[in-house]
């Protein structure tokens, strides 16, 4: 599985989705299953080795969101869509709930505002705690309030991948690595695509997903004919995370409240129960280059951290803290400005045929991921039918 394919078997398609991260193998995924011949082009050697591969792997409830949002949407739907398709498929995932933690009084009221947001949005279960309901949880909190969200939980976010992958090509999809995409230009019906990489080729498809992650708007811009004018500037967020060495004395995953472009310095739990805390957000400067992102852990952001973490859980032992590793988001938006939305762009929304752009894929978008693709694999039923 996941071997380069002959470009003899791809030189003309359905579907060609650009990208094999957790969106991009669900996309591969419902479409094949829908009946479409799809290929996976992804310029890695392997599949889900870029953002998919660096985050939290939680499975969020869907707190945070604007409702009629996408992101709200399709959090709800696909975190319901995540548990099943892990149970059926078995893969490791487990509901092991969340604590949204207010450590003072001040910060009660948006505790509540969260709480009512999250349930415009369709969130269920979600109980407000007392400070004594919330230490009877987790002993070793500082708490005023929280908020208590059953349905958070976390799962093997690379164990979904290879099932995502498996199912797409027991469905007849062709996945090929080291295939970065280079260009496409539109005929009448089609697109005619090249890719690069150590063995080139060429394919002609009525459909390009665009589900490239950070490179989503580099890909669209390799596309002629495709308007500028519907490419989002792309913001990028480095999040670093630390591990703690040793136990620790929570079952629970536990947040603080959010901050400007992310959700705190939380504390996750892995599924053999070791902890890890964060991401932090860096902004990276706007313009950088693929290239120059630089995901190693700074060991001097310990001390941040640990200051973090100490407003929920005073008792963090000194020195326990590890680099782990880091990701990046690629966002719509930036530093001070409202979090931007999921955008799932067809030629309803950017006039060009034959194209479902993907751009600021960033979290809920583990959680969200199957139902991304249902989302994509319905508009292009539906845009197929009214031909």
């Amino acid at each position: 599985m996941a071997e380069q394919a002959p470009a003899d078997d791809i030189d003309a398609v359905d579907v060609l989705v650009v990208g094999a991260g957790v969106v991009g193998l669900a996309c591969a995924r419902a479409l094949a299953l829908g009946g479409k011949s799809v290929v996976v082009v992804e310029a890695a050697t392997s599949y889900g080795s870029g953002t998919s591969s660096r985050n939290s792997e939680v499975v969020h409830a869907g707190l945070y969101y604007e409702p009629g949002s996408l992101k709200a949407r399709l959090c709800v739907r696909g975190r319901e869509l995540l548990y099943a398709y892990c149970a059926e498929r078995g893969v490791a995932a487990r509901r092991c709930g969340k604590l949204l933690v207010a450590t003072r009084a001040a910060e009660a009221h948006a505790l509540e505002a969260i709480r009512a947001r999250a349930a415009a949005c369709g969130v269920t279960g979600l109980q407000p705690l007392s400070q004594s309901e919330a230490l009877a949880l987790e002993p070793a909190l500082e708490v005023h309030a929280a908020l208590w969200s059953p349905d958070s939980g976390i799962v093997d976010s690379h164990g979904l991948m290879t099932a995502l992958l498996g199912d797409a090509q027991n469905a007849g999809a062709i996945f090929a690595v080291a295939s970065p995409f280079e260009a496409a230009e539109r005929t009448s019906t089609r697109w005619q695509v090249r890719t690069g990489g150590t063995e080139p080729f060429e394919l002609q498809t009525r459909w390009i997903v665009n589900a490239a992650g950070l490179q989503a708007q580099a890909v669209a811009a390799a596309m002629q004919g495709f308007p500028r004018t519907a490419i989002p500037p792309r913001r990028l967020a480095k999040g670093s995370y630390f591990a703690l060495s040793g136990r620790v004395p929570f079952r629970h995953l536990v947040y603080p409240m959010p901050v400007d472009g992310g959700l705190g310095v939380h504390l996750t739990l892995d599924l053999a129960g070791q902890a890890r805390f964060g991401p932090d957000v860096q902004w990276l400067p706007e313009g950088i280059a693929d290239e120059a992102i630089d995901y190693a852990v700074d060991p001097a952001r310990a001390v941040a951290f640990a200051a973090e973490i100490r407003r929920y859980w005073p008792g963090l032992p000194a020195d326990r803290l590890q680099p782990a590793y880091s990701g990046v988001r690629p966002k719509l938006s930036g530093p001070g400005e409202p979090a931007a939305d999921f955008r799932i762009d067809g030629p309803d929304e950017h006039g060009c045929a034959g194209v479902v752009q993907l751009f600021g894929i960033e979290s809920p978008g583990l959680t969200a991921s199957l139902a991304i693709a249902e989302e994509v694999a319905t508009r292009i039923a539906r845009l197929e039918r009214e031909r």
